[in-house]
């Protein structure tokens, strides 16, 4: 009786598995980030979720052009993305501001998390359809809802003000804890958001491109909250420009 044909290779290239090193350093930033938070080092937690940031807009390039994607890695990467983004900022923030607001700020805290899950298992299954059912048109150059990763940046940005302008004293924890709220419920929401993944543009522009690619890079570098903050405003804006433009669009559909 033959053994069946095995669909694993029997021996993988250690090149291959570099984007799930990346995603595990990805996961390590994000459990450091709250044990810094808890010691008081709020401004180091920070950079370790903007780190995880980072590896995580890496790993799952770096897989694509490597061509070693898995459901390991995909399932990998989901799990970093709700610890890093849905659970470390949060824990952080509460840590920061709401421990002394009875109950709302931990309320607000469960509501983001909340969120963020379900954006994830929103995304997961709509991936999985996808490459179930591939359609050449399917490419959109916008997300239902902010990404984790976004959201995750947003609702730090009562921490990128206070590190800002460290003399303006302490946000109201109530609007803190309504913040945190808003921007879990805005992950879940319908609200188209712009994305560059299927994004070209004109190869006699892409020297223009790198140069803000580095100028931003530089920013980041030299003002790092300043320009987080700006950022989170010009993020916001666009948002509201979003909702505005999807009122208008289903409007005309309904005329």
């Amino acid at each position: 009786m033959s053994t069946p044909p095995s669909d694993t290779k029997a021996e993988i290239s250690i090149l291959q598995l570099l984007p799930n090193v990346i995603t595990i350093g990805a996961i390590c930033a994000g459990l450091t980030a709250i044990r810094f938070g808890y010691q008081g080092d709020f401004e180091t937690s920070v950079r370790l979720i903007l780190l995880a940031c980072v590896l995580d807009g890496i790993d799952g390039r770096l897989a694509r052009m490597m061509n070693s994607d898995s459901a390991v890695g995909a399932e990998l990467d989901s799990l970093a993305d709700f610890l890093n983004f849905g659970v470390a900022p949060v824990l952080i923030l509460h840590h920061w501001a709401l421990t002394d607001t009875t109950g709302l700020g931990w309320i607000a805290v469960l509501c983001y998390t909340i969120c963020c899950v379900l954006r994830l298992a929103r995304f997961n299954v709509s991936s999985r359809l996808e490459k179930l059912s591939p359609d050449p048109s399917s490419g959109t150059d916008h997300f239902i809802g902010v990404p984790s990763p976004a959201g995750a940046v947003l609702v730090m940005l009562p921490m990128f003000v206070a590190f800002l302008f460290p003399d303006i004293g302490i946000i109201p924890p109530v609007a803190i804890a309504i913040y945190i709220g808003a921007i879990g419920l805005l992950m879940i929401s319908r609200l188209p958001t712009y994305s560059f993944k299927n994004v070209s543009i004109a190869r006699t522009y892409a020297k223009y491109l790198m140069l803000v690619a580095v100028l931003m890079a530089a920013a980041l570098f030299t003002y790092l909250w300043a320009t987080l903050v700006l950022f989170c405003v010009i993020y916001l804006l666009g948002l509201v420009r979003a909702f505005q433009l999807d009122r208008r669009a289903k409007k005309n559909t309904e005329g």
